[in-house]
């Protein structure tokens, strides 16, 4: 991973968009089955939206039925954060950008038995794909 990337409130308002920035620096999350990767196909990586550090990669994304895009792995793992997350009542863990410090989702233990066992569900604002070469 390269260095850590910090910008002003101002700077991440001005480079995002109003969802985007409600949800990486905000930490909100876009509504189930509305996301743009919710059902793509698409084979390439998953980049976060805000710095372009690869994430995710469509090698490891399945269907979970959770309403957001999901992944069994991550595309190398000092490029994510995980982090305990005891807010709205609940204890789940956090998943930020290693890079710029971004919320992207959370993950759970629940994902398929056959791989890692691990769901990382993520929102698809967070993500920017960037699609195989032909």
């Amino acid at each position: 991973m390269t260095d850590r990337i910090v910008k002003s409130d101002v700077e991440w308002r001005a480079q995002l968009t109003p969802e985007q920035y409600a949800v990486l620096r905000q930490r909100a999350t876009e509504r189930p089955f509305t996301g743009e990767y919710y059902k793509t196909e698409t084979q390439g990586e998953y980049l976060c939206a805000a710095c372009g550090l690869p994430l995710f990669s469509s090698d490891t994304k399945y269907h979970s039925g959770s309403g957001w895009p999901s992944f069994w792995d991550v595309i190398e793992q000092g490029n994510v954060v995980l982090k305990p997350d005891t807010s709205h009542g609940m204890q789940r863990v956090e998943i930020e950008c290693a890079r710029c410090g971004s919320h992207l989702g959370h993950v759970f233990d629940d994902g398929p038995r056959e791989t890692t066992g691990m769901r990382y569900c993520i929102n698809s604002v967070s993500l920017k794909l960037k699609p195989d070469a032909d």
